[in-house]
């Protein structure tokens, strides 16, 4: 039961951090550049939203990389 949770908590981690590494504005602005294109026009380009869309990256890349090497373990464990 509790490895199922992780597993799903850990997919879910996974598709999180692809969308948030999408929503980053690049060289090429990527998909953010694409959905709030109009409004940077109007408003000006966020900076602060890169920042945050940074930081919570990182979070989410940790939290990934934890559910991951805490499903091996389970894993080595449980054989």
């Amino acid at each position: 039961m509790l490895y199922t949770v992780g597993t799903v908590l850990h997919a879910l981690l996974a598709v999180g951090l692809i969308a948030v590494i999408i929503l980053q504005s690049g060289r090429s602005a990527g998909l953010s550049g694409s959905i709030a294109g109009g409004a940077e026009a109007l408003f000006g380009k966020k900076k602060g939203l890169d920042e945050l869309l940074g930081k919570v990256t990182v979070v989410v890349a940790f939290l990934f990389g934890a559910t991951s090497f805490g499903l091996v373990f389970w894993l080595l464990k449980a054989s």
